[in-house]
Order: structure tokens, then C-alpha cells, then sequence
């Protein structure tokens, strides 16, 4: 058993606030504001007789023995930086930032030079809540200093802390130089995933009426075109093409189906082709009265196919929406060239890459080089170029190493932003990229955009729900990722839904939402280390220990130590608070399931 140290301590938290967008701004002048900043604040805690044991530069944890001495220092540094920014004026290169801070008192653990524990988490989850410039205290800080220091103490009402508590009663400490401070913003994040009012539209996958199977690439790649274009309107909900495509290999009812992914319309659809020509046929049928309420036939040659594909679009929605204002389409098209034999290429592409079979991906390779040699401004066929060797570098089919294969992959990257900057399936791969190579802003922007352009595509609802939750932004995270289980709980390449419900219950440790977690959990038939010891955290968050969960406890008797050093290590890239309550846990609750096991700092 890991030898552990407990002792009770005031922990000070302090962020610099807007710290990314002054670095934007002026990098250089917020770098040297920075420095000052910090002399004084390293200074006054030392002189407070704190000690630093974490810090990121524009963020700084230090533990006390004293709380007076802890809030005496607050109050000194607000005061200091209050004093600092006064002296600048809108002409001085120097820039005036603000600080926020939070301060907790409780029982920590020590191991080494690093501290843990309750302290710690709500320390950092107060100064989360704080205003610009204020100083946020717990209720056994106040109760030790109120009546000891020369401030003025004031409740500020409760606060929900995440992963902490949803009633936590909080008090503002501040000065003369400081007391018109605006409260805290506590109000929760905007839903922008509110499904409440929009129906839920799902489009099987159209009927080849030929003979010669020859042209099924064309039938595939008109569908998934028209599903992406569908999939850009915010007031539609859609259901997944892999889901669509599963029900309709399947020998399920079509009222079964309905009933899962709770459709409201259902688009089917057939087509015919003879030469250059093609016929469309659609129809939209409303599931709650089993009518038809639009349908329509479209007779076109290939050339003006993109053309068909706008009037369905508009067709629909406006059937399905009425007179509502399509603004919010926002395209930001994706549209592949007009040049039909690139298009037919990247078609051939896209279908051997779905197959996901090492020989179809080799082929696949080769129709995206064509498509590229036809019309070197497709930039989607250098992004699924890209995405395509990454499925063969992930599968083990590519004789490369991934430092092999960067320089073409970066190369595809920047000739298909070159192309058309607005291509949602390049703004997915690259948030992925960058979330893969810790570049979380890069991946942030990326991911926003790609959400932007189709916000129901249940790959992208993943990728930015995971950077999202990996950046703070967890309620918005967390529930993009529930979507993604919902909209598409097989995801492409998987054989059940556990890759889906692993992420959410990622998303559920990360928001505090331990119920959803834990009921998640229980339907993964195969729970990797790293999820293992999410679920832990969440049974602690709610019960106090694993006892409820019998298979939890069987699974972590059997579980790889190494993995789970790993996933606490991993964490603390995200969130230093969460890290900490998987730490505890491992400590108090699962290092006794396996004696020999011991953690190393």
C-alpha cells in the first residue's frame, strides 16, 4: 500500500482571465504583462508564507497554513494588480489583465511536491466562478476570517461546482479598491443541442432500380451528399447514415426503427439511370399519421447533378418546415468540382474507404489520386485522401510510421484548405489531428467549424464534444457526445454501440453527471482501464464507494495498473480538479483491491 500523507490546508486558486485572447491580441506585451503579474503574486504568497505547488503560467495553486493568512494575501494581490493596471494607460503597450481567486480550506493529500485533494478541487472550481478581479471564499474560510481581517465580507448565495456539489454556499471578499465588481456569470452555458421542438428526420438508403450494379458508387455517394446537405439545417435532427444503412441491410420492421431514433419523417427513394441520364424519385413520409406528404420525381442529366441535389434540399425543408427562414443553413459549401470524372473518382474513393477492408483502402488511395490528377481543386479528395491513410496507419495496413507519414498528411491538409476553406470534412480531420497532437485551440476552432456547417453529423458531434469537454467547456461537450450515442450508437467501423458509451461516459465524469454515467456503463459489454476508472469516480460521486457495482469491483481486481496511472496522468492535460478526484479514488478505493499494486508519483 502507497505510503500517504494527509494534512489540513488553505488552498489559494488564481487564473488570469481572457489570457488566450490578450496572447492573440499582442503576444509579446501580454507575455511581459504576464511577468509583472507574477512577481507580484509569486512575491506576496511567499511573503504570506504560502508555497506554490502548481502553476501553468497564467494560473497558479498555492497551499497555507494560515486561512487568514491565505485571504490577506488575496486581498493584497487583487489589490497590487489593481494598483498595476491603473498605472496603464490605452496608449501603454502594457496590458491591464484581471485576476480571479478562490480559496477553500479542507483536508489535502501530500505526495512529494504535489498536493490533492477536496482543498485543491473546490479552491480551482471557485476561482472558476469568480468575476474578473473578485476573490470567492467558501463558508469555513469565511466563518475564520470575517471578523479577523480588514474587508468586507458578503454572501454571494450558492454555487453548483462542478464534480463538487450543486448547492455549495460561497461569500465575495473584497476591498475600497475593489468592491464595485461585478458578480459572477454563474449562469449555465447556452444549449445550442436542444432537440425539444425538432423533428427527427431519417433518409434510407436509395433503391437501385438498374440491372448493372455498376453504378451503386453513384447511388451511395448521391445519398450521403444529399444526407450532409440535409444534415446543415439546424432545425432538422437527423438520424445517422450508418444507422439508416444498418436498418435497411437489417430484416427489422420499418415501425421498429421508427420507434428507436423516435423519426417524425422518413425519406425514401429510388433511382434509375440510363446514359448520361438519371431519374429521382423521392418521397417524404410523416410516421405519425403513415402519409405521404411530399414526394416528387426528378428527371436530370449528371452534369447538373448538384443542381438536383439543392431543389431536394429546399424541397424538404421547406415541407417539413414550412415558411421558417433558412438562413440558418449557412452551407458553407462542400460541394465536390463540377468535373464529373473527379467527382466519380472521389465517389469510388469514399466507397472503399466505407468498405473498410485493407484492399478496398488501397484502392480507395489510388481513386483519390485520380480524382486529384482530374481536378487538383477537389479538395475533398485530398481530405479523404488524408482520412483514408489514417484509417490504414490505424489498422496496421500501412508499412509507415506516423512520423513517416505526416509530411504527405500535412501536405493534403494545407492543399485542400487551399481549395475550399470551407469544407466541413477537413475541419473534422483536422480537429482530430490537433486534438491528437495537443494543439486543444487549433482543434477547438476546427471542431467549431466543422459543428458550424453540419451539426448533425455524429463523427463531428464526437470529435468536438471530446475537445470541448478537454478545454472546460463541459456542458456543451458532454452533451454533443450524448447526441453522437443517440443519433449513432455504431459508430462507422464498430461492431456495438461500447466505443459510443465509453466517450459518454467521458463526457458525463467530466460534467458532473453521475447518473447518466453510471447508467451508461452498465450496458458496456467491454470496459477499457481508462473507463473503468471513470465509472469509479462516478459510483464515489454518488454512493461513496463501489459496493453498488459488483462487475466494477470484478473488473478493477483484474485491471492493468500501468493503464490506470496512465488515464490519472492523461487527465491532468484537461482538468487538474478531476485528476485529483481520480487520484483519491484510486487511493481510497481501488488500490486495496490489488495489494501489490503500489501508485508512483
Amino acid at each position: 500500500m502507497a505510503e500517504v500523507k494527509r494534512k489540513f490546508a488553505t488552498i489559494l486558486a488564481t487564473d488570469c482571465v481572457g489570457f488566450s485572447k490578450h496572447m492573440l491580441e499582442n503576444e509579446s506585451a501580454t507575455f511581459e504583462s504576464l511577468n509583472a503579474c507574477r512577481k507580484i503574486i509569486d512575491s506576496l504568497i511567499e511573503q504570506h508564507g504560502g508555497r506554490i505547488f502548481h502553476t501553468a503560467g497564467d494560473s497558479v495553486i498555492a497551499d497555507f497554513e494560515s486561512a487568514i493568512e491565505t485571504v490577506n494575501c488575496a486581498i493584497r494581490l487583487q489589490e497590487a494588480i489593481h494598483e498595476r493596471n491603473e498605472t496603464i494607460s490605452e496608449e501603454d503597450q502594457r496590458r491591464k489583465l484581471l485576476w480571479r481567486i478562490g480559496i477553500h480550506s479542507d483536508d489535502v493529500i501530500v505526495e512529494k511536491n504535489n498536493v490533492y485533494g477536496n482543498g485543491v478541487n473546490i479552491a480551482a472550481r471557485l476561482e472558476a466562478q469568480c468575476a474578473p478581479g473578485q476573490i470567492l471564499v467558501s463558508k469555513v474560510i469565511n466563518e475564520q476570517v470575517a471578523s479577523r481581517i480588514e474587508a468586507i465580507s458578503r454572501a454571494a448565495g450558492t454555487k453548483k461546482l462542478k464534480n463538487i456539489s450543486s448547492e455549495f454556499e460561497v461569500f465575495t471578499i473584497s476591498t475600497d479598491k475593489t468592491y464595485n465588481l461585478e458578480e459572477a456569470d454563474t449562469s449555465r452555458e447556452k444549449d445550442d443541442t436542444d432537440r425539444t421542438e425538432k423533428p427527427t428526420l431519417s433518409i434510407l438508403p436509395f433503391k437501385n432500380l438498374n440491372e448493372n450494379e455498376d453504378s451503386s458508387f453513384l447511388i451511395d455517394g448521391v445519398y450521403e451528399d444529399i444526407l450532409t446537405e440535409l444534415s446543415m439545417v439546424r432545425q432538422l435532427s437527423i438520424v445517422s447514415r450508418q444507422s439508416s444503412v444498418n436498418f435497411a441491410d437489417s430484416e427489422k420492421d420499418l415501425s421498429e426503427f421508427i420507434s428507436q431514433f423516435k423519426v417524425n419523417y422518413l425519406i425514401q427513394g429510388s433511382i434509375r439511370s440510363s446514359g448520361s441520364k438519371v431519374r429521382f424519385t423521392l418521397s417524404l413520409l410523416e410516421t405519425d399519421s403513415n402519409e405521404i406528404v411530399w414526394s416528387k420525381r426528378f428527371d436530370r442529366k449528371l452534369d447538373d447533378i448538384f443542381e438536383v441535389q439543392d431543389e431536394i434540399v429546399r424541397s424538404v425543408t421547406q415541407a417539413i418546415l414550412g415558411e421558417i427562414e433558412l438562413a440558418s443553413l449557412n452551407r458553407a459549401k462542400r460541394k465536390p468540382t463540377e468535373n464529373m470524372s473527379s467527382y466519380e473518382f472521389l465517389l469510388r474513393g469514399k466507397e472503399g474507404h466505407h468498405a473498410i477492408d485493407k484492399e478496398a483502402n488501397a484502392n480507395a488511395l489510388e481513386m483519390f489520386d485520380k480524382a486529384i490528377e482530374s481536378d487538383p481543386s477537389n479538395a475533398q479528395a485530398y481530405a479523404w485522401k488524408a482520412c483514408t491513410m489514417g484509417q490504414a496507419l490505424g489498422r496496421g495496413w500501412l508499412p509507415k510510421t506516423l512520423e513517416e507519414i505526416m509530411p504527405e498528411f500535412n501536405a493534403l491538409m494545407n492543399n485542400a484548405l487551399k481549395a475550399d476553406p470551407n469544407d466541413f470534412e477537413l475541419h473534422r480531420l483536422l480537429c482530430a489531428i490537433s486534438t491528437m497532437a495537443g494543439k486543444f485551440k487549433a482543434a477547438v476552432e476546427h471542431g467549431k467549424k466543422a459543428y458550424e456547417m453540419v451539426p448533425n453529423d455524429p463523427r463531428i458531434l464526437q470529435q468536438y464534444g471530446e475537445i470541448l469537454l478537454k478545454t472546460g467547456k463541459t456542458k456543451q461537450g458532454c452533451d454533443l457526445t450524448l447526441l453522437a450515442l443517440e443519433y449513432d450508437p455504431v459508430a462507422q467501423g464498430q461492431t456495438n454501440s461500447d466505443k459510443r458509451k465509453c466517450d459518454a461516459v467521458f463526457g458525463c465524469l467530466m460534467d458532473d453527471r453521475a447518473d447518466q454515467g453510471l447508467e451508461i456503463a452498465e450496458e458496456i459489454g467491454s470496459c477499457p482501464e481508462n473507463i473503468l476508472l471513470y465509472v469509479a469516480a462516478l459510483s464515489v460521486a454518488k454512493h461513496g464507494s463501489l459496493e453498488p457495482y459488483n462487475w466494477l469491483v470484478d473488473a478493477l481486481k483484474k485491471c492493468k495498473f500501468e493503464e490506470l496511472r496512465a488515464a490519472i496522468d492523461e487527465m491532468g492535460k484537461y482538468d487538474v480538479v478531476v485528476q485529483n478526484t481520480l487520484r483519491e479514488v484510486f487511493l481510497d478505493h481501488i488500490e486495496n483491491l490489488q495489494p501489490n499494486l503500489k501508485l508512483v508519483s
